[in-house]
């Protein structure tokens, strides 16, 4: 367990947490269950060897934190995963408590299988990593640009069926049904022009033109200009 302050906690436990879960225990030398239940904690998380962590926070000591998970009691235990607090629990608790509370936010061996496989990349890894869940979002978008870059546009566009729609899922199917993998911006804009004339009428000019536009990428200093221009043909 290591001990934070209002000045630390960002770095000790927001940031920390999109590596590990991170496991706060807030307390003040005053609390008599804080001292049992201290000791638990660390004997609980050092079992863990450094999969997760522990961060002991005096609330006397550090008001912010204190104001900002407006404390009414103590002991009080956050769990924060990601960047966010994801979990927690007030009073002193038993070992048993305490482990079963901190193995939920540990990854299964399926999980963990899956993260590797992902991690791997390639495409026999990936689609290993589908047989164990077959709509994992990761999965399915890394395999799906792989097929998009072998000129398996189809197959691509099938993959991503299987999950919701998001920037990622929009980029890759984009790609697919446009073929424009490294076109340059000229190329786009050529399309773009051509097409503008007859979106508002034309369903697959229509969808093209988006789809171009997301080939393009909001990063790009044009895509905003081509949007503008897009919604006054449409309306």
């Amino acid at each position: 367990m290591i001990d934070s302050t209002d000045a630390t906690f960002e770095t000790d436990v927001i940031e920390r947490s999109k590596e590990v879960p991170v496991i706060v225990d807030l307390w003040a030398p005053w609390c008599g269950p804080c001292k049992t239940l201290g000791p638990i904690l660390e004997t609980v998380i050092d079992g863990y060897d450094g999969n997760v962590v522990g961060v002991k926070i005096d609330i006397d000591e550090n008001p912010g934190v204190a104001q900002a998970f407006q404390v009414q009691s103590i002991p009080m235990v956050v769990a924060f995963k990601d960047g966010q607090a994801v979990d927690g629990f007030m009073g002193a608790q038993g070992e048993p408590a305490v482990r079963e509370f901190i193995s939920k936010l540990l990854p299964t061996e399926e999980q963990s299988a899956i993260e590797q496989l992902i991690e791997a990349g390639d495409e026999a890894s990936l689609r290993e990593a589908l047989t164990i869940e077959i709509d994992n979002p990761d999965a399915v978008v890394a395999l799906a640009d792989i097929c998009v870059t072998s000129d398996r546009a189809d197959e691509a566009l099938t993959l991503l069926e299987r999950i919701p729609e998001s920037s990622e899922t929009r980029r890759v199917a984009a790609l697919a049904r446009t073929g424009l993998i490294e076109a340059p911006s000229s190329e786009v804009e050529t399309k773009l022009a051509d097409l503008i004339t007859r979106v508002k009428g034309d369903d697959e000019a229509r969808q093209e033109f988006v789809d171009l536009l997301e080939v393009m990428g909001v990063d790009n200093p044009t895509t905003a200009m081509w949007r503008k221009k897009l919604t006054n043909a449409l309306f």
